[in-house]
């Protein structure tokens, strides 16, 4: 059952993401707001780093790396918030899974964004092993991993039985 629970949120949050507004007013956003705190992030070592809307550049040399649809890192949270809401636990504990897995994907999305910005100017062909393979698989495998650790930070299920009434009296 949880299986099924856990493909009917995936497939909802799916859906919702790929509708019009929401692309319009959230994700875009979102995203744009990636590539400015990468950017800010670059800046401290690179002032010729620079972002404009989903575009990261360098202004110096014109490389230029725009953060698309599956590069913000949103399809992976939406897997792990799937995950976190199908199983089983407080809600306490999942809003807390939501936040922490948020801010675990979104740290290692910007590492990545950030190296796949240095490997382009590198090695072009680096860039698209890194970028179709390496990454995509490592942003995946840290959703799965937080999930994992989430689920060893929960507390414990209680097989008690419920206890006899007052009076010693069983049905």
């Amino acid at each position: 059952m949880p299986l099924l629970v856990f493909m009917a949120i995936l497939l909802a949050l799916f859906v919702i993401e790929l509708m019009e507004p929401v692309q319009v007013w959230v994700i875009q956003p979102f995203t744009a707001a990636v590539a400015k705190v990468s950017a800010v992030i670059l800046q401290t070592f690179d002032s010729t780093v620079q972002a404009q809307g989903i575009v990261l550049s360098n202004i110096k040399t014109g490389a230029a790396v725009s953060i698309q649809p599956g590069c913000n890192g949103v399809e992976a949270m939406i897997v792990v918030i799937a995950a976190i809401a199908a199983t089983s636990a407080p809600w306490k504990y999942k809003l807390i899974g939501f936040a922490v897995s948020f801010l675990a994907i979104q740290a290692l999305n910007t590492l990545r964004i950030i190296s796949l910005f240095y490997l382009l100017q590198w090695n072009p062909v680096w860039f698209e092993w890194a970028h179709l393979y390496l990454w995509q698989a490592l942003i995946m495998l840290d959703g799965l991993i937080v999930y994992l650790l989430w689920l060893r930070l929960l507390p414990a299920p209680t097989d008690e039985p419920p206890s006899a009434p007052a009076g010693g009296a069983t049905p």
